[in-house]
C-alpha cells in the first residue's frame, strides 16, 4: 500500500493540499500540512492533485 507523506521541512503551509483533499490532509497547529491521523487509504485522485498543485514539491507518495 503507498501512503501520502508531507515533507514538513518543505512545507509552507499554504494550505493547498487541505483544500484540494481535505480527507486527508489538514494543518496541524504549527500552520504545516499533515496526513490526518485517521487516513486508511484511498482518495487517489485528489492526493495527486495535491502532489502536482503544492507549489513546493513537499507532498509524495511513499510506499509501506
Amino acid at each position: 500500500m503507498r501512503k501520502p507523506v508531507v515533507d514538513r521541512e518543505k512545507c509552507i503551509g499554504c494550505g493547498a493540499c487541505a483544500a484540494i483533499c481535505s480527507d486527508v490532509f489538514e494543518l496541524a497547529s504549527d500552520g504545516k500540512a499533515k496526513v490526518k491521523d485517521d487516513y486508511n487509504g484511498g482518495h487517489d485522485d485528489c492526493v495527486e492533485q495535491s502532489i502536482t498543485t503544492c507549489p513546493v514539491n513537499a507532498i509524495s507518495w511513499k510506499e509501506e
